[in-house]
């Protein structure tokens, strides 16, 4: 009789397979510290108070929403998002963690940007360009119209956006952080339409990868399209604030600071802050 396989025998997992890819996109992309200190110390010094409630939309695994009510305990915050599966990733990993009171501070919306009705808020915040589904000039101006009716009196929007001659490339970019690379995809670009479609790959030291973990159909806006479809929204005052170099380094640097023009640069990142 053939001996039952023991565990030498067993095939043991890859480390893609062992991958949360949620867990990847938010060590590879999102930094929340700096979202809360960028949103807190600019909301600041505009309107000479702190800011202590938001809302996140395309919210995803709230990450930042729970950040924000970390960071201070008169903090609140609302996430929305229309995902439901993301939102319980979130409600387990990142919700559970925090404190009862904590939890109090915070609730999570399952639901469509366009539609979804709360309180108003000091700041509202639309990052890792998610607003981009948004394809057309009527639906995104109609979003920003939402957004800014959902503020208060001297309430901000932030949303970011990224540019420059690579933009507009079908071209893949590796980022490697140590125990997995990071790939971000730009696998199809539409000159006509601005139309495009891009991927999240994840590779793996054990020769392993984690194809699509994320995939994204969206518009390539342009600064001077959403400045202006801010302003026609009715916002009083569209700020850009460019990502800063760090020449030591030769990289990009955490600082963020307001501009009036950019460099035709490969590439660069940009924060707007639309005041009503």
């Amino acid at each position: 009789m053939p001996r039952a396989a023991g565990k030498r025998g067993r095939r043991r997992p890859t480390q893609a397979e062992r991958a949360d890819r949620h867990v990847l996109y938010e060590r590879a992309v999102q930094n929340v510290d700096f979202e809360v200190e960028f949103v807190t110390d600019t909301f600041k010094a505009l309107r000479r108070r702190r800011p202590h409630i938001v809302r996140e939309d395309f919210c995803g695994t709230a990450n930042a929403a729970c950040a924000w009510v970390r960071a201070h305990p008169r903090n609140r915050a609302i996430g929305v998002d229309l995902d439901p599966d993301v939102l319980d990733w979130g409600r387990r990993h990142h919700v559970a963690a925090l404190t009862r009171g904590q939890q109090r501070r915070l609730q999570l919306i399952q639901g469509d940007v366009l539609k979804v009705r709360t309180d108003p808020v000091d700041a509202v915040l639309a990052m890792n360009f998610s607003y981009w589904c948004f394809k057309t000039r009527p639906l995104l101006k109609r979003y920003f119209k939402r957004v800014r009716e959902h503020l208060v009196d001297d309430g901000i929007f932030f949303l970011d956006a990224y540019g420059g001659y690579e933009a507009h490339q079908e071209l893949r970019e590796e980022t490697d952080h140590g125990r997995f690379i990071y790939v971000w995809d730009q696998a199809e670009y539409d000159p006509m339409s601005g139309h495009m479609t891009t991927h999240i790959h994840f590779k793996f030291p054990d020769g392993s990868r984690l194809d699509r973990a994320f995939t994204y159909h969206w518009r390539l806006w342009t600064l001077p399209e959403l400045r202006e479809l801010l302003d026609e929204a009715g916002f009083s005052r569209v700020t850009v604030y460019a990502q800063g170099w760090d020449e030591a380094r030769d990289e990009p640097s955490d600082t963020f600071e307001p501009v009036e023009r950019l460099d035709a640069d490969a590439g660069w990142v940009a924060c707007l802050v639309a005041e009503k």
